[in-house]
């Protein structure tokens, strides 16, 4: 069994490639930053979106993602604060806004929030 793994990350946001070295036992998000590269996070709990990619190829751990339904997980959705390679990756990373939506739209009947509309009078 290899102990590191060879992860792509492609930072859409910057239009940037990463190509970085991980242990299996390390979060990605922290050994990257260890390596030198920032990506974007908020909480390191895994319980936001901030960290989310999407892993295009490879195989990944998260068993403390509960900021991602086990269906977006599924539909290959990761999180990079609490997940560990279990092979060599490539993801690109999610715009938060997008993950957020996938994660809670259904919740909202009136569709997504918007800011600075007037409020119904009755």
């Amino acid at each position: 069994m290899k102990t590191s793994y060879t992860i792509k990350i492609h930072d859409r946001a910057l239009g940037v490639e990463h190509t970085l070295e991980v242990e299996r036992d390390r979060y990605i998000l922290a050994s990257a930053e260890d390596q030198g590269y920032k990506l974007p996070f908020l909480c390191r709990n895994g319980a936001c979106t901030t960290c989310a990619v999407r892993v295009l190829s490879g195989e990944i751990y998260q068993p403390e993602a509960m900021g991602l339904s086990v269906e977006l997980q599924r539909q290959g959705y990761a999180l990079l604060c609490v997940s560990y390679p279990r092979s060599d990756l490539v993801v690109e990373t999610q715009d938060e806004d997008e993950v957020y939506e996938l994660q809670f739209g259904r919740y909202f009947g009136k569709g997504r929030v918007r800011v600075g509309l007037p409020l119904d009078e009755d």
